[in-house]
């Protein structure tokens, strides 16, 4: 797709987000375009079903599929399987890079920080889908920098519950 295309896209199914890990989703990327999401196993996300702008704010919601056999279900915890907490905040530095790139930062994203997290529950094999919602609550450019920054609220959830929660969740582009 041209980076119009993408730039214009509001949902991604998972061979576009592989095709962004590789670095092929995008056939005219700007100078200096180097943005990518990491690949499986780490990559934490299968699909982003809606991501908006709106202003300095926006909204990206994406999912992951949960399988039993999870390389982490196999490791923690032996006869008490769940998933990583951190792994669910790494998805959220993600999207939230993505969603960087998305608006239009360049250079490659970086996870920056995260204010507060609580995990009030957990994701388990028996679970089939992670959510994640996030609320970007200011992205802003910084042309001399050749950066952008977003920061943003989000909520974890696993088949019907709440299973996590992050507040100001913060993530660049334009790191070299």
């Amino acid at each position: 797709m041209t980076y119009a295309e993408f730039q214009g896209q509001t949902s991604f199914a998972r061979p576009e987000l592989l095709a962004f890990a590789h670095g092929r989703l995008i056939e005219d990327p700007p100078a200096g375009f180097g943005s990518r999401l990491p690949l499986p196993p780490l990559l934490m996300v299968d699909r982003i079903i809606d991501i908006r702008r709106d202003g300095a704010r926006g909204r990206v919601v994406a999912e992951r599929d949960v399988h039993r056999d999870d390389w982490f279900f196999q490791c923690h915890f032996l006869g008490d399987p769940v998933q990583p907490g951190c792994l669910g905040v790494d998805g959220v530095w993600q999207l939230i890079g993505f969603f960087c790139a998305w608006r239009g930062g360049l250079g490659v994203g970086r996870a920056l920080g995260c204010g507060e997290i609580a995990f009030d529950g957990q994701i388990r094999p028996n679970d089939r889908t992670v959510r994640y919602e996030i609320d970007i609550r200011r992205c802003a450019t910084f042309p001399d920098a050749g950066a952008t920054l977003a920061i943003g609220d989000r909520l974890l959830r696993g088949v019907g519950q709440r299973s996590g929660r992050a507040a100001r969740v913060s993530g660049s582009e334009g790191y070299r």
